[in-house]
């Protein structure tokens, strides 16, 4: 498939020997200590058991600094559900490489569109990163699990 001209990052990362790998169930230690660090949860996401499930880490030098957990939500639309960066590392282009790896990794799968949820209030960056990257707002409502306001982003690839 041809690359979306539209789609290309507005901003380049800063850290030059950072590298997105593809991971497997065998990362799942790395990536259960990144989300225990950033999210201070144990919940990852509630299933593991999708269609075209894709998890991704970034890797400054050998250290792991972020990841990105994403599936299939329907015939047309890929989700990305859950993806974080080590606070060191924000501001310097590692969640907007991730987010592109991903959506290169599915429109190469055909999908039309590619969506995430965040909460804004608890997660600011990832709001202004959707807005900067020419996301649209799709949907808005109180999480009760979370007591915040969710917003829905969505793209068309």
């Amino acid at each position: 498939m041809k690359p979306n001209p539209r789609l290309e990052p507005t901003v380049q990362t800063d850290a030059a020997d950072l590298r997105i790998v593809e991971a497997d169930f065998s990362d799942m230690d790395t990536i259960h200590r990144l989300n225990l660090v950033i999210f201070e949860e144990e919940r990852i996401i509630n299933s593991f058991e999708h269609e075209d499930l894709i998890m991704l880490l970034a890797y400054s030098g050998d250290e792991p600094v972020g990841f990105k957990i994403g599936y299939r939500e329907s015939r047309w639309v890929y989700y990305s559900a859950k993806g974080g960066v080590l606070s060191e590392y924000r501001r310097l282009g590692v969640a907007r490489r991730l987010l592109y790896d991903m959506i290169e990794r599915v429109q190469d799968k055909g999908y039309a569109r590619f969506a995430f949820d965040t909460f804004p209030n608890r997660h600011p960056g990832m709001a202004i990163l959707a807005f900067t990257e020419g996301f649209r707002v799709t949907k808005a409502d109180f999480n009760p699990t979370y007591r915040d306001f969710r917003l829905r982003f969505e793209i068309k690839l």
